[in-house]
């Protein structure tokens, strides 16, 4: 498939069409991972993996360690 890039601001954009977005289940306002390959002259992108926000990860993990026998206990009933 070809695409036209188009100027959008100060920068450019192609148009992605609806079929390929649905296909990959990106949406509009979704994040994706962009990789340039200069050798061989291609951009292509993918879905991003959301990040973990590293501070809940702390929290949830300490949470886990003080309340650790509780949480077994309830696991177990």
């Amino acid at each position: 498939m070809t695409q036209k890039v188009i100027k959008v601001g100060d920068s450019v954009a192609v148009i992605i069409p609806k079929r390929s977005l649905n296909d990959l289940g990106i949406r509009p306002g979704d994040r994706v991972n962009v990789e340039v390959d200069k050798k061989q002259r291609r951009v292509s992108f993918s879905p991003a993996i959301a990040e973990v926000d590293k501070e809940l990860l702390s929290w949830t993990k300490k949470f886990i360690e003080r309340y650790r026998p509780a949480l077994e206990a309830l696991a177990n009933k």
